[in-house]
């Protein structure tokens, strides 16, 4: 069983490696209609290079 922290916080998963994390920790890259979330640095920087995207 994964663990999990014992609070009512959102868990969100990331977009890239598919990771549970606390919506808290979460860095996010938002668009027109939705909001990608991230677990950390690389995975947003990953996401980043693989669509094309540039930090505005």
């Amino acid at each position: 069983m994964a663990d999990k922290p014992d609070t009512d916080e959102p868990v969100l998963q990331c977009k890239v490696c598919l990771k549970e994390i606390p919506k808290s920790l979460a860095k996010s890259e938002e668009a027109d209609e939705y909001v990608y979330y991230f677990c950390g640095s690389e995975c947003h920087d990953k996401w980043t290079k693989e669509n094309g995207n540039s930090n505005k």
